[in-house]
């Protein structure tokens, strides 16, 4: 259950328009094969265990730093190599609309708390427009370290939709 701070938490935009299908990249967000092949920060890979693709439903996965870069730094902040995470989806509009919480409970000497997602999807003239929308994290060194990630990940996506071979 979000908290009354939740609602008042500044939300980050980030804009990318992809030279893709609305279904392409749909499946990426909402398929095991299709999140595996890109979600995650560069110098991580990930692996799903369950995904329930409904209001209410959940998808859990590990996600597992294998660069040097991103494994040293996780040492030195004490975190483990591998999360275990877990995602619920509160919207899923095919092909247009996600929206879904994660729970931060990773970061060092912080208190668990809820992060909202949602992304948009819309056909323009060059391919696909997606907007994400999330809310900003407890401070501005997170926020800032959740952005770059994010960054990452959309770049990781971009380069997958560039690959011709199918999607799942």
């Amino acid at each position: 259950m979000p908290s009354e701070a939740q609602g008042t938490r500044k939300k980050v935009v980030i804009e990318r328009t992809f030279d893709a299908r609305i279904e392409d990249v749909w499946e990426l967000w909402t398929t095991s094969d299709g999140i595996e092949s890109w979600w995650g920060p560069e110098g991580f890979a990930v692996k799903v265990h369950r995904l329930e693709l409904r209001p209410g439903g959940e998808l859990t996965y590990a996600m597992t730093a294998t660069a040097p870069e991103q494994m040293e730094f996780l040492k030195k902040a004490g975190m483990p190599l591998t999360q275990e995470a877990r995602v619920t989806y509160t919207e899923v509009a095919r092909p247009r609309r996600l929206a879904f919480t994660q729970l931060a409970d990773f970061i060092p000497n912080v208190k668990p708390y809820e992060v909202a997602t949602k992304v948009e999807l819309d056909t323009v003239p060059e391919g696909v427009r997606m907007i994400l929308t999330l809310d900003a994290m407890h401070d501005d060194q997170w926020t800032r370290l959740a952005v770059m990630g994010w960054e990452s990940e959309l770049d990781k996506l971009a380069k997958r939709l560039e690959r011709a071979e199918p999607i799942a």
